[in-house]
Formats: C-alpha cells, structure tokens, sequence
C-alpha cells in the first residue's frame, strides 16, 4: 500500500506523513465543552478524526488518540469575555458546573460511541489538570511572556507581540492580525490589552464565584480556554507531537493561540502535521439557534435516522470540503447504507458449489483493495474510497443475484469489504453473522408469501410495512422465491 499522504494546515500542502518515533503515532484532538448537547456539525470533526486514527492503524501505526474535554468554566474563545456557558447553563438548571459537565459528558461519550467512533485512547478533562497548566502559566511568566491586567477582566494574559510569526498557522502576520479592520471585529477586547491577539491564561474570579475557582500564585481564579489544551496535549504526547485535529474555526485564535504559548514555554516546535475538519452547512444556511437549524444525534434518531446513516453520509464528502446536511441527504444515505447491508448479507448466505467466476471476482476484488486503500492513503479521500467500496458491491450484487458465486469468492469479497470497513466504520461486520429472525417474524414472512399466493398484494404491502416498522427486516421478492434482510440499525 502506498504511504499515507495527508494535508498539513500549517504548510498548506499535501504532505508525506512521518511520525516522530514510528511506528507510534500521537493524536490530539480538541473534545467539546460539556455545556449541551453536541451537534451534527460537531460530530463531523469527530467521525473524520475517527477515520484518521483508522487509517493509521490500518498501515500499522499504533496510536495514542487523546481527547480533551472542557469541563471547566471559560469565556468566549474569541474574546476572552462575554458569556461562559458552563456557569450560565449550571445556573439555568439550578445545577452545579460539575453536574451539567457530568450529564452532558455522558451524553457525549453516548454520541460518538453511537457513531461507531472508536473510543479515545485517553479523554482527559480539564478539571483534572489544574495544576499543569499552572506550571505551563509559570513558565511562561519565567520567560517574560505573561503580563497582568487588573481592572474588570483581571487575570494574566499572554503577550503575542513577543512571539515570533504569532498567525502563522492562519497565513496572516501579526501585523495583518492587529490591524485596524481585526480591531473592529473585535469590539469585546478587554481593556488594558497591549495587542489586540493578547489572550488570557488565567482569569480572576469575583469572590461571589464559589465553583470552578482555584488559588494560586497567580491569584484566585480559572484557566484561559488555550491553555488548557497546551497543557494537557503536552502532558500525554509531549511538546512535540505528531498530529492536532480539530475544526478549522479552531484555525485562527484557540490553535494559533496553543502554538504560541507551547513553543514560548518550551522553546520547541508544537506540533508536526495540523488536522482540520471543514464546516457542515444545513440546507445551505450556516447553524444558528435563530435558524432553529442546529440538530443533536438525538434529534436525528426521532426522525428515525439512525446514526451509522449520518456517518455514512459524512464520509460522502471529503474532509476539507464544506459539506451540506439536508434530511433529503440523510435518506439518501440510509437508503444506500440499507443496500449495502443487504449485499453483504447475500454474500454471507452464499453456499453454492464453486463457479468459474470465482477467480475473476477475488481479482476485482482486490483491485477494488487497491483502490480504495489508495484514495485513502490520497488525504483520506472517502468520496473516492466509497466509490471503489460500490464498484464491488455492484459487481458482487449482479453475481449473486445470478447465482454465479461460489464461498470461496464471496469469502473473499466480505474480507475484503471488512478491510474497507476497518477505515469507514460503518459497521459492516453487524451484517456478515447470521442472525435468527425475531419471535413472530418468521411468522408474518409466511402470511405475506401466502398473501402475494393469492394475490393480495395490498395486504402483502402491509406486511411488509409491519415487518420494517416492527423488526426492522427488509424484505426482497425474486424469482426464487422471499429473501429477508436485516436493516440499518
């Protein structure tokens, strides 16, 4: 297989991939703040990081995936002021920071597991690692780099003027970054700031703030967003690492403001390769809670989508492509994934004697393998990885449906399709073990055949109805006779 080739945000190009001390691999990926319920927009981020980690492990690499999780109270990412929404919500539901970020962490740990995303190798939460980013602000401050603001946003803020080419994973300078038009689009900067990208480390908390609140050499208060990542990033994977993912709205403040205080307190390069993920739009409109248009996992399920659909539709599209999300879209990708699943399980049911076509196929086979495992290797390109996965299905479909398959090729294809499947995680391998027909299935599969015998097709439509609606079993008539499949789940 070809060596894996992905996209470096901080070059801007398309680079061979080299880890620092192969065959180990280090991810960071930035995790949500537990204030609410993830949304499909932030799960792209996720499912996408999920494949990266796939397709390394794939080609051998052993992973270290470390994920973070926001559990403490922090001000707007941009502004370092304005709402935090962890104490907003806290009180909102007359509950305690730590009983909204332990209910809506659950929530989160639920999502991804639904979304067949591989559980990190570490999730790490903030809370937990005060004191690191203690002793990362304290370097900093060794250094000269920190500086103290003492009026109504008092803390202690980092000072970008004296880090060198501050911006650069963005492309734009420190200049261009403090320029007149970036002040105007800043207009919530704190006062007593000496640059406009000055941001805060630590921040000092009120006395009528009794939660989430530390001592420290630095005053009574709570950590900057940035520095939390720094620290903890540092901690698992050390101060040079291979690869950070995260969003591209990450791009221009929370990563450049992470490279900025992690070279200036260790003096070493951050990170080797940056990952990011590009925006999903619904129905062409950017989320907003005005729109009404923002939808969690769980909203999809009520709508009856399930949310192996929503990552097969993910996959779709390339990661650094901007991708649309409608619900037309949605059923498109259940209705293919279901045609997926119905192919995979024909070729598990395959027992007929050897053919002629059995060489042929294992040999499309695995120019399909090739194919895909190339795409792959091209960036991660899924679009292009899904399209080599269809030409087999298709091929294997016409085979089956012809009865020209033997085991020994139908082995051969679902062992490739698993291979496919170690990447897209699309739960494949749910569908490759025979599985009995649920109490009172078998049953109705009987009355429907005996319906269409007398050619009551509309009650044979029902049943049929009855039979996808109650246990989820797709049924597919032929000249052979009834054939029953099990659907997405």
């Amino acid at each position: 297989m070809p060596a894996i080739k992905m996209y470096n945000t901080m070059s801007r190009s398309v680079e061979d991939f080299k880890p620092i001390k192969p065959p180990s691999v280090g991810i960071y990926a930035c995790g949500p703040t537990v204030y609410f319920y993830a949304h499909v927009g932030n799960m792209r981020a996720y499912v996408f990081e999920d494949v990266l980690r796939r397709a390394l492990a794939h080609e051998g690499y052993l992973v270290t995936h470390v994920m973070n999780l926001t559990d403490v109270g922090h001000l707007a990412s941009d502004a370092d002021t304005g709402e935090d929404k962890l104490r907003s919500e806290a009180t909102k539901e007359h509950k305690t920071m730590a009983q909204i970020a332990d209910y809506y962490t659950k929530a989160f740990i639920d999502d991804i597991s639904k979304l067949n995303i591989l559980m990190p190798t570490r999730i790490v939460k903030a809370s937990d690692h005060i004191n690191d980013m203690l002793a990362l602000i304290e370097s900093l401050d060794s250094k000269g780099y920190i500086y103290q603001i003492k009026d109504a946003n008092a803390g202690w803020y980092f000072d970008t003027s004296k880090f060198k080419d501050y911006g650069k994973l963005s492309g734009h300078t420190f200049a261009e970054l403090n320029s007149t038009q970036q002040a105007g689009a800043r207009v919530d900067r704190p006062s007593g700031l000496k640059n406009i990208t000055d941001f805060a480390v630590w921040r000092l908390a009120d006395e009528s703030v009794k939660e989430m609140v530390w001592d420290s050499k630095f005053g009574r208060g709570f950590p900057g967003w940035h520095i939390e990542c720094s620290a903890m990033s540092m901690k698992y994977l050390g101060n040079t690492f291979d690869i950070h993912c995260g969003g591209i709205d990450h791009i221009p403040i929370h990563h450049t403001n992470e490279i900025a205080q992690s070279e200036s307190a260790t003096g070493s390069k951050f990170v080797n390769y940056w990952f990011h993920v590009n925006f999903l739009t619904v129905n062409g409109e950017k989320m907003s809670k005005s729109k009404g248009n923002i939808y969690s996992m769980d909203d999809i399920a009520k709508k009856g989508y399930t949310p192996i659909a929503y990552r097969y539709f993910l996959l779709t599209s390339h990661y650094r492509s901007q991708q649309n999300f409608t619900f037309d879209a949605l059923t498109n990708s259940q209705n293919t994934l279901n045609s997926i699943y119905a192919v995979v399980q024909k070729l598990s049911k395959v027992s007929s004697k050897f053919s002629k076509s059995d060489k042929s196929t294992i040999e499309y086979a695995e120019n399909c393998r090739v194919k895909f495992f190339s795409a792959i290797s091209n960036d991660f390109n899924t679009p292009e990885a899904i399209a080599a996965m269809h030409d087999l299905l298709s091929k294997s479909a016409g085979l089956v449906e012809n009865s020209d398959i033997g085991v020994d090729a139908a082995s051969g294809v679902l062992n490739v399709l698993m291979d496919f499947d170690s990447v897209l995680g699309i739960g494949l391998d749910n569908y490759t073990k025979a599985r009995e027909l649920p109490e009172g299935a078998a049953e109705l599969i009987k009355e429907r055949d005996s319906a269409r015998g007398l050619k009551d097709f509309a009650k044979a439509d029902q049943l049929r109805k009855e039979l996808e609606e109650k246990f989820g079993i797709i049924i597919e008539d032929s000249n052979e006779g009834t054939h029953w499949y099990f659907k997405a789940k």
